[in-house]
C-alpha cells in the first residue's frame, strides 16, 4: 500500500516518501513494462506515439518517440514572470516524484531516478510562475521543472541568488543529462503539481495561523474589557458548526483565570462590537471552510493527475484527471476564508486605537507630538483591501486552448498564486493586531489577563518592547510576522496551558 501524504505532516510525509521510492521503485517499473508492451504491439497511444492536443491524430514513427518527448518539454517551456518560490518548487518536485511513484504513469526508470537525484541533492529548477491555465495540468511550469533533467533550462544557484544554466548545476553535482523515452515528457508535464504545491504549502501554514488568530482575538478582547458571555458553550451548542464550537472553547480556555474580566464583571456594557462578540462565528466559519479545502487538497496529494493512465491489467486510458477544477475552486475558497480572518482582525485593531475603556487614544499616552499606532492600522487596512481584489475567483474563468481541443480550463494556477499572496497579507494584518493588542494590554497592569492571554502577552514582550514614543514600527511588524509564520506564538501559549 502506498503511504499517504497529509497536510499536517506534509514535509515529513514527503521526505519519507522520497526515501521509500529511492529504495523501491517497483510500481514505476511495472507501469513502464505495460507501456513498452503496448508499444511493441503497435497500439496507438495518445501522447506516446501520437501528437499532442490538437495534433492528437498525427501518428509518430517508432524512431521518433524519444524526440517527440524531448520536443514536448522544449516547446511547452514557455512560462514567464517571477520565479516560483524555492519552497514551492521543492514541493513541486517531490509531489511529481510521489505521483509518478504511484505507478499509473508509465514513466521510464531513467527519468524517475534522475528526479530522485535532483530531490536528494536539493537541485531546484528555475520555474517562471505564469503560463499555466490549469488544464492539461500545469504544462508550462512543469516543463520548466523538467528541462534540467535533460540538460536544458535553468536551476537556482546554490545561494538562491538567481538562476544558472542547468548544465552548470549538473556538472557541479557530477550528474549527466538523461534522454527522455516514449511517454516520459507527457508524464512529467501532465499533472497539477504547481497548483497542488501552492495549495498544500498555504494550507499547512494556515493551520497554526488560525490558532494564532484566536489567541490575538482573545488578547484584543481582554485589552478592550470585552465580555466572555458570548463564548458560553450553550450559545454555540444550539448552532453547532464544528469550527464555531472549537473557537469558542479555545477562547474560553485563553480567558480562564482573568483578573481583567473579573474587574468589570458588573459594568453596564450590554454588548461588544461584532469583531469581538462574533469571533467564534467568523473564525469558526473560516476553520470549517479551510477544513474542506484540506480534504480536497489531501485527496489530490494522493492522486494521479497524468494522462493517459496506465493500469495493472494492461489498459492505457485517456481521461481528464489533469483538469485542475477541484483545486481551483478549493483554492479560491481558501483565499476567501483566510481573507476574512484578516478582515475581522483589522476591525479589532481599529477598536484598540479608539481610546475606549480607559485605553489611551492610539495606544500612546502623549499623542499629538506622537502619532502612536495610527499608521499601522493604515497598513492593515491596505492589506485587507488588497485581499478583497485577490479574492475574485479565478475558477469561474476559462479561455479555450489548443485550437479548441482543450476548450475548458480551470485557471487554477491563478487561484494558487494569489492564495499565497492572500496568506502573506493575512499574516501581516495579524502581526499588526499582535503589536497593538500587546501594547493595549500593557495599560491593564497590574490586573492579569487570562492564563493563555498572559502567556501570549509575555511571549510578545520577549520579542517586542512597549512603546512610549514614536519609533520605526515596521521592524516590529516584521518581527511579529516572523513569530506568526514560525508558529512560536501558538507553541508558547499551548505550553502554558
Amino acid at each position: 500500500m502506498n503511504p499517504s501524504v497529509s497536510i499536517a505532516r506534509l514535509f515529513d510525509d514527503l521526505r519519507e516518501r522520497m526515501r521509500c521510492l529511492a529504495a523501491d521503485a517497483s510500481a514505476v517499473e511495472r507501469s513502464r513494462a505495460i507501456v513498452e508492451k503496448a508499444l511493441s504491439g503497435g497500439e496507438a497511444i495518445y501522447g506516446v506515439n501520437t501528437g499532442f492536443g490538437a495534433l492528437a491524430s498525427r501518428r509518430i514513427g517508432d524512431d521518433q518517440l524519444g524526440q517527440l518527448q524531448r520536443n514536448l518539454l522544449l516547446s511547452h517551456a514557455c512560462g514567464t514572470g517571477v520565479p516560483v518560490p524555492v519552497e514551492i518548487t521543492r514541493l513541486m518536485l517531490q509531489l511529481k516524484i510521489h505521483a509518478l511513484g504511484l505507478g499509473n504513469s508509465g514513466v521510464s526508470l531513467t527519468i524517475f531516478k534522475q528526479l530522485l537525484r535532483f530531490s536528494t541533492a536539493d537541485i531546484l529548477p528555475w520555474i517562471p510562475s505564469r503560463g499555466s491555465v490549469g488544464a492539461s495540468g500545469d504544462l508550462a511550469p512543469l516543463a520548466h521543472m523538467s528541462l534540467p533533467l535533460i540538460g536544458h533550462g535553468q536551476c537556482w544557484k546554490p545561494d538562491l541568488s538567481g538562476p544558472e544554466p542547468s548544465a552548470v548545476t549538473l556538472q557541479r553535482h557530477g550528474l549527466a543529462p538523461v534522454e527522455p523515452a516514449a511517454k516520459d515528457g507527457l508524464a512529467l508535464i501532465n499533472g497539477t503539481q504547481l497548483m497542488l504545491a501552492y495549495g498544500a504549502f498555504v494550507l499547512h501554514r494556515a493551520t497554526h495561523l488560525l490558532s494564532a488568530a484566536d489567541i490575538l482575538g482573545a488578547m484584543s478582547l481582554e485589552a478592550l474589557q470585552g465580555s466572555a458571555r458570548p463564548f458560553d458553550a450553550r450559545v454555540h451548542a444550539v448552532r453547532p458548526h464544528p469550527g464555531q464550537e472549537q473557537v469558542a472553547a479555545r477562547i474560553r480556555g485563553l480567558l480562564a483565570e482573568s483578573e481583567i474580566l473579573e474587574s468589570h464583571r458588573d459594568c453596564g456594557k450590554v454588548q461588544d462590537p461584532y469583531c469581538l462578540r462574533c469571533i467564534p462565528q467568523v473564525h469558526g466559519a473560516s476553520r470549517d471552510a479551510l477544513a474542506h479545502c484540506v480534504a480536497v487538497v489531501e485527496r489530490e496529494l494522493n492522486s494521479v493527475t497524468d494522462n493517459p493512465l496506465v493500469f495493472d491489467d494492461g489498459d492505457i486510458i485517456s481521461g481528464g484527471n489533469f483538469h485542475g477544477q477541484p483545486l481551483a475552486l478549493s483554492l479560491d475558497f481558501a483565499a476567501m476564508a483566510l481573507a476574512e480572518i484578516a478582515s475581522i482582525s483589522e476591525r479589532r485593531t481599529y477598536l484598540l486605537l479608539e481610546g475606549h475603556d480607559g485605553l489611551p487614544k492610539l495606544l500612546m499616552k502623549d499623542t499629538g507630538i506622537n502619532s502612536g499606532f495610527m499608521i499601522p492600522q493604515y497598513t492593515a487596512a491596505a492589506l485587507v483591501s488588497e485581499n478583497k481584489v485577490l479574492c475574485h475567483p479565478a475558477s469561474v474563468d476559462s479561455i479555450p486552448t489548443s485550437l479548441g481541443q482543450e476548450d475548458h480550463v480551470s485557471m487554477g494556477s491563478i487561484s494558487a498564486i494569489k492564495l499565497l499572496d492572500v496568506l502573506h497579507n493575512v499574516e501581516r494584518v495579524l502581526a499588526v493586531e499582535m503589536l497593538t493588542a500587546a501594547q493595549a494590554l500593557d495599560f491593564r497592569a497590574p490586573l492579569r489577563p487570562g492564563r493563555g492571554v498572559l502567556a501570549a502577552h509575555r511571549f510578545v514582550r520577549e520579542q517586542v518592547n512597549h512603546a512610549e514614543e514614536d519609533y520605526e514600527v515596521g521592524a516590529d511588524i516584521d518581527t511579529c510576522t516572523r513569530l506568526l509564520r514560525s508558529g512560536e506564538l501558538v507553541k508558547a501559549v499551548d505550553a502554558a496551558a
